[in-house]
């Protein structure tokens, strides 16, 4: 899934990196004009209606046509004429703009990872071959329970759910997957549920030399279900490893319905703030069919966080709520790293800072592999004043989570700000998979940082017209810095930018 890049005359776009060169020579083209000449030389020759390119440049937000317009012309006048005297891109009058020009698609420009010195793998998400598609949730849960078991085994390194994730539903070759995601070893499989049985098919296939390990069939009762994850994972372990070395034990639902339900609101969390209330009926209903469903509570604690930590919520009850369900999820599972990073990072917002400190280190004794935990022990290293440390934890996540959530991009935005790599941290927040979200504010602190006043000021109105009520005072107060230097760094960005006091 490595994006590829287009040369045409003397120039080479990289959509992937944000970057377009004119003989090897960076050329500064603003973000919008970026994505609008990525749209025309993906699709060279065809007429791209006027919407379309506006959706490109401008996705999610209504723009006057005069806006594509002015960008248009300053492409023209970036680029230059092309080799026969012509324009690159031509205007179709009443429709649109076309790309003229002859474009060779290249390879990416990106690296292979480096494989890990232990043994790789990256567990894709399990097809389901079941005839009703609401199974669908059931199999990713599946596939993310096992990512789950083997992430907790100390000797191997595997790579996060967002990653592998992001192959779902294509057909691609195992070496370029592995190549991808740093990996040697891939688990495929498919599952099927119905009249009260499951069918597991599994394989372990070794990306290097194309040769399958291990591959099984399981058919047994649905009651069976978390037995045959535990036999799944032990197989590949053996397979990898020699020998098992089975993780403690973790807590497991006792209902079936509990299960469905959490598999459903994990990937609701963190998408909207209407989504995110789906996701607490869901999960306020799977612990009153299981009072001792430990990840249930996990993953409500952390719903009522983002509630007033990024929805604009109350503090109160959410703050001392989500604390409760944290510590619940933890007295019932304690060896579930899930719940010990989700209790350190609310109890770090208590300003429990010790407490938290031991619950950190405590998940990453338990899962080494767990991406989340990096990336969330970042955000605290960098409030408090330990920005080197908190550039070394974003990067674990990354490598463990290649293709992550976009509250990962905020933490490396944020996380550059504060190391005053200014112009690093504007191009991560703006990346598509962070922009328009919270994140607008570290933008536009960078920005005015940089003195691109202008632009700042813009990031800061976008940013207002979802978080009316921020105030800078407010973040401050209850954002858990430890160091005083780094809090009045990210105030001073914020007060330059005009976000409001």
């Amino acid at each position: 899934m490595q994006e590829s890049r287009f040369a045409f005359g003397p120039f080479v776009l990289d959509p992937g990196a944000g970057t377009l060169l004119r003989n090897d020579d960076p050329v500064a083209v603003g973000y919008r004009g970026l994505k609008l000449l990525a749209a025309l030389v993906e699709r060279p020759g065809e007429i791209l209606a006027k919407a379309e390119l506006m959706d490109a440049a401008w996705p999610g937000t209504a723009v006057e046509e005069g806006n594509l317009t002015v960008q248009i012309a300053q492409l023209r006048k970036l680029l230059g004429p092309a080799a026969d005297g012509g324009e690159w891109i031509s205007t179709v009058p009443r429709v649109g703009y076309r790309f003229i020009g002859v474009i060779e698609q290249l390879g990416s420009a990106t690296k292979p990872l480096p494989l890990p010195s232990k043994p790789s793998i990256a567990v894709l998400p399990f097809v389901n071959f079941s005839n009703d598609p609401e199974q669908e949730f059931f199999v990713d849960g599946l596939s993310e329970d096992l990512i789950t078991d083997l992430s907790r085994i100390s000797g191997l390194f595997v790579i996060a759910r967002n990653s592998a994730f992001a192959y779902k539903g294509k057909a691609m070759d195992v070496r370029e997957i592995a190549r991808d995601r740093g990996v040697r070893y891939l688990l495929e499989g498919s599952a099927r549920r119905a009249a009260g049985r499951v069918r597991i098919n599994a394989q372990l296939v070794d990306a290097v030399s194309g040769e399958h390990l291990w591959a099984e069939r399981f058919d047994r009762s649905l009651e069976d279900i978390f037995a045959v994850q535990d036999e799944v994972t032990g197989k590949i372990v053996e397979a990898l490893l020699g020998r098992l070395r089975a993780p403690p034990p973790r807590n497991r639902p006792k209902n079936l319905e509990a299960y469905d339900l959490c598999v459903r609101a994990r990937k609701l969390i963190d998408d909207s703030p209407q989504t995110a209330r789906e996701a607490h009926l869901m999960l306020t209903r799977a612990v009153s069919l299981d009072p001792e469903y430990a990840e249930a509570y996990r993953w409500l604690a952390m719903n009522h966080w983002t509630g007033w930590v990024h929805w604009g919520e109350p503090i109160e009850p959410n703050r001392s709520v989500a604390l409760e369900f944290a510590r619940k999820a933890v007295a019932i599972d304690p060896n579930d790293a899930g719940c010990r990073w989700v209790l350190a990072n609310l109890l770090a917002y208590e300003r429990s800072f010790a407490e938290a400190d031991a619950e950190f280190a405590k998940a990453i004794e338990l899962d080494p592999n767990e991406a989340d935990t990096w990336a969330t022990l970042s955000d605290i290293a960098v409030l408090a004043g330990r920005v080197d440390e908190g550039l070394e934890h974003i990067r674990k996540a990354f490598r463990l989570n290649p293709f992550p959530a976009s509250w990962y991009y905020l933490t490396l935005g944020q996380a550059q700000y504060a190391a005053r790599d200014y112009e690093a941290a504007v191009e991560t927040l703006r990346r598509d998979e962070t922009y328009r979200t919270s994140s607008r504010r570290f933008l536009a602190a960078s920005l005015a940082q940089l003195g691109r006043l202008d632009e700042a000021r813009a990031e800061v109105e976008l940013f207002l017209v979802a978080n009316r009520h921020f105030s800078t005072r407010h973040w401050a107060a209850t954002e858990p810095f430890r160091d005083a230097a780094a809090l009045e760094h990210f105030v001073d960005g914020f007060r330059k930018a005009g976000l409001p006091e």
